[in-house]
């Protein structure tokens, strides 16, 4: 296969796909800003409409692999899912779709899919202004999770459990012009479970941090593998298939008494900790779907 990947040059999940390629398959890097189109007339099907990065032409792609979602003007992002989209509909399968890499980047749209189709998470509430706010606080019970709309790694993630310092940071929030996105707090134990989809095999590991309630690796937790029970399995191929993502990576937070919380599904997800922590050659894995895809 020649498999184009949308990522920074010096990024690991770039290097480990070549890695897993080796000679069997191409791995071409792919770069947002490069991305451009032209829409040939007479022609009305989906092929009048061609995709480059740069001078190579996307449909002659076996698959395209969505690996770094970089920032951008709203022009840009909207454009670039446009882009990826036509691209899919000339028969390139991209992986993940725009929709659910739309989808799973704004955290209020995820929320409100996975609530759709009835899966256990957090009571939310979305806002824009600080009174709307406060009263979301109060229905909360006065412990709750802060998180930007966009972003990931647990960048921007606050607990608020003090009124004063609550009133503060959500009249900052509202001068700022963000949405305020406010999740109640569960009480766990300090330990999550990352649960990683591809096609419909979980693959899945626990991560713990004794010296923050967030869990991220990137944050110093540690991990280790887990058994993926077939209701652990269900949850998370539930939950991917809410967003519409057949790779993501399901973060679900088991409470106190035992019951699992879907709490996020990332349609770019990270295998990099995952691999080293089964000993299992995730980048093959994802390939081997990949080569499994109609087209």
């Amino acid at each position: 296969m020649r498999i184009g990947v949308l990522a920074a040059t010096d990024s690991w999940y770039l290097t480990d796909l070549r890695r897993a390629a080796a000679t069997q398959h191409e791995i071409v890097p792919l770069d947002f800003r490069e991305l451009h189109s032209q829409i040939s007339l007479p022609r009305t099907d989906a092929h009048a409409v061609q995709i480059y990065a740069g001078d190579m032409d996307c449909r002659h792609f076996d698959a395209v692999l969505v690996r770094t979602m970089p920032p951008g003007s709203l022009e840009q992002v909207v454009f670039r899912m446009d882009l990826l989209a036509r691209l899919q509909d000339a028969g390139c399968p991209v992986i993940n779709p725009p929709r659910a890499v739309e989808a799973s980047v704004d955290k209020y749209l995820a929320s409100a899919k996975l609530a759709a189709a009835g899966l256990p998470m957090p009571a939310t509430i979305v806002c824009q202004t600080a009174a709307d706010a406060r009263r979301a606080f109060d229905a909360l019970g006065g412990d709750v999770v802060v998180k930007p709309l966009f972003g990931s790694e647990g960048r921007g993630i606050a607990r608020l459990q003090d009124t004063a310092m609550a009133d503060r940071a959500f009249r900052l929030l509202e001068q700022l012009g963000t949405i305020i996105y406010l999740q109640q707090f569960v009480p766990h134990a300090g330990a999550d479970l990352r649960l990683l989809v591809i096609g419909r095999q979980v693959l899945g590991m626990r991560r713990s941090n004794p010296s923050d309630w967030r869990t991220n690796v990137s944050r110093g937790a540690t991990t280790l593998p887990i058994e993926v029970t077939p209701q652990l399995a269900e949850l998370a191929l539930r939950s991917a298939d809410a967003v519409g993502a057949p790779l993501a990576g399901v973060d679900v937070l088991p409470d106190l008494h035992g019951r699992n919380w879907v709490i996020e599904v990332n349609a770019v997800p990270g295998w990099k900790a995952l691999a080293a922590t089964l000993h299992v050659d995730v980048a093959r894995l994802v390939l081997e779907y990949v080569r499994s895809l109609p087209r």
